[in-house]
């Protein structure tokens, strides 16, 4: 199956060798103080830009989602396209501001099962855009959000009913209406009118009476606030966590992962989903992998993929046939004779894989390494960049820790030149994929990025389009940074994404939210 004609969009295909990025901090939210302790429910657990570049979205434990906008652009007084036009250069880096947040998720308990659904954010995804409002995707571990967020003009009162000017309190008349002075008995009824008799007279004793005021006129204000409102809530379809959810490029439908079904979704239904994938086995002793990531293509509506915990992806057609029981396609690297051992399928589980923007290349983590894949080769990747290999003589202690099970995402560049992944220390990792590169920057979410670099040894490496297999290690070294610190497994980065049309990365190290440019 053709999964796109198109190589890898990188200025790659000249014989020069693009630059290593030199990489910038912007900006950073919710930092923390020295000796600060971090709440659990601060820690950040997803973090996705929308299509254009403009918001930021990030979940954390708490089950809050919280909304960044892109300011810089706006500040220029016209579109991006316009000031190229005008030759005009653009020389701020990219910033965002706070937006709004709000509560997506609560904790919830399963009395059938007698489980608890903790309220971590495990993705986000945003949708269309339509009529000025954002609408976007969220999940725990078991319910799908979709959520639109809008703003709304601010209705305030412009005036009352009473002219300041001639009240007097608890005064005789309201309203600048003097008071009769026509005689009235103890209860108030005038002497002169029988009681029943309908009259106009706005006259009040002269005991007086509290001045009343009620709204005489109602504006709508310049001013605006967000409102985020649930306006679906997709539930009691998967008995598993959810670890995926991916948008169609049909603008309508969805599909949503756990570890042994994937469903289909429309987003205009939420009682009833279409289970596409199911690789659960009559008998559960029989099962030898689980599903752990999954993401539709990015302009076939009919072509997803999905990894699994044995290190493979395969590539699946909706329109084969209604259960994708078979796959389109099949990638896996075939492990090396005598090199098998008690963590090679643990080592080996793919935690998360993403789609180049043209759909041909598929990038895939597992914890040792990255890998790209080309859809029109199932042979083996196309290029491999170490990431962990010097925790290879420490796996024991990583198992004992449970830090071998630890999820690292992976992101690509929007022009698919390069990729990215994060590591212990709060560490991530930038490799360059584009002919004669040898970049494999490591960098730091700190205020300083650099402050731990360390030095690429120049070498020689060639075009990811000309050869069928590629092994490139990374600048790693003996498990301690150029300062001689030892690398600290228990702050680790997660989670990152990569501006969709230019260089700038946001990476979550715990609750922090830091920004960089190139």
């Amino acid at each position: 199956m053709n999964g796109g004609g198109e190589g890898l969009a990188a200025p790659a295909t000249s014989g020069a060798a693009t630059a290593p990025l030199d990489w910038r901090f912007s900006q950073v939210f919710g930092e923390r103080t020295a000796g600060e302790e971090v709440q659990e429910v601060d820690i950040i657990s997803a973090i996705e830009f929308d299509r254009t570049g403009d918001h930021l979205a990030t979940g954390d434990r708490g089950g809050r989602v919280v909304l960044f906008e892109r300011t810089d652009a706006k500040d220029h007084g016209g579109h991006r396209k316009d000031l190229e036009r005008m030759d005009y250069s653009i020389s701020r880096h990219p910033e965002f501001r706070y937006k709004t947040e709000f509560q997506s998720h609560e904790p919830e308990f399963d009395y059938l099962k007698s489980l608890e659904i903790e309220e971590k954010i495990n993705k986000i995804r945003w949708c269309q855009t339509a009529n000025g409002a954002l609408f976007l995707l969220s999940t725990n571990d078991k319910t799908i959000k979709f959520w639109k967020v809008q703003e709304k003009k601010v209705k305030k009162v412009s005036e009352l009913n009473v002219d300041r000017s001639k009240s007097m309190g608890n005064g005789p008349f309201v309203g600048g209406t003097p008071a009769s002075s026509k005689p009235y008995l103890a209860n108030g009824v005038c002497k002169e009118k029988p009681i029943g008799f309908p009259s106009n007279d706005t006259s009040f004793p002269s005991g007086g009476s509290p001045s009343l005021h009620l709204p005489l006129v109602v504006v709508t204000s310049p001013e605006t606030s967000l409102v985020a409102r649930c306006r679906r809530v997709y539930a009691h379809a998967h008995d598993y966590h959810i670890n995926s959810i991916s948008n169609n490029s049909d603008g309508e439908t969805f599909i949503s992962a756990d570890d042994l079904r994937i469903n289909l979704w429309n987003l205009e239904i939420s009682n009833q989903s279409f289970n596409i994938v199911d690789v659960k086995p009559t008998n559960m002793e029989d099962l030898t992998e689980v599903i752990t990531s999954a993401e539709f293509h990015p302009t076939h509506c009919n072509t997803l993929a999905y990894s699994s915990s044995k290190g493979s992806i395969r590539l699946i057609d909706l329109r084969q046939s209604a259960l994708c029981d078979n796959h389109s396609k099949l990638f896996e690297e075939q492990e090396a004779p005598g090199s098998r051992s008690f963590f090679t399928e643990i080592i080996a589980s793919v935690s998360d894989i993403k789609f180049a923007k043209n759909g041909r290349h598929i990038l895939s983590r597992d914890y040792m390494t990255l890998k790209l894949w080309d859809i029109n080769m199932d042979s083996g990747p196309v290029a491999t960049f170490q990431v962990h290999e010097y925790l290879r003589p420490k796996l024991c202690d990583l198992y004992e820790n449970d830090s071998i099970f630890d999820k690292f995402e992976c992101c690509l560049s929007g022009d698919g030149g390069r990729v990215a992944t994060g590591s212990y220390s709060n560490m991530f990792r930038v490799f360059g994929c584009s002919e004669g590169s040898t970049e494999a920057t490591t960098l730091e979410a700190s205020k300083n990025p650099m402050r731990r670099q360390v030095q690429t040894p120049s070498r020689p490496s060639r075009s990811v389009g000309n050869l069928p297999r590629v092994l490139r290690r990374g600048a790693d070294n003996s498990g301690a940074d150029t300062n001689g610190n030892a690398f600290d497994f228990t702050t680790k980065l997660l989670h990152l994404a990569w501006h969709p049309t230019e260089n700038s990365l946001a990476c979550a190290a715990s609750n922090s939210l830091y920004m960089y440019y190139a």
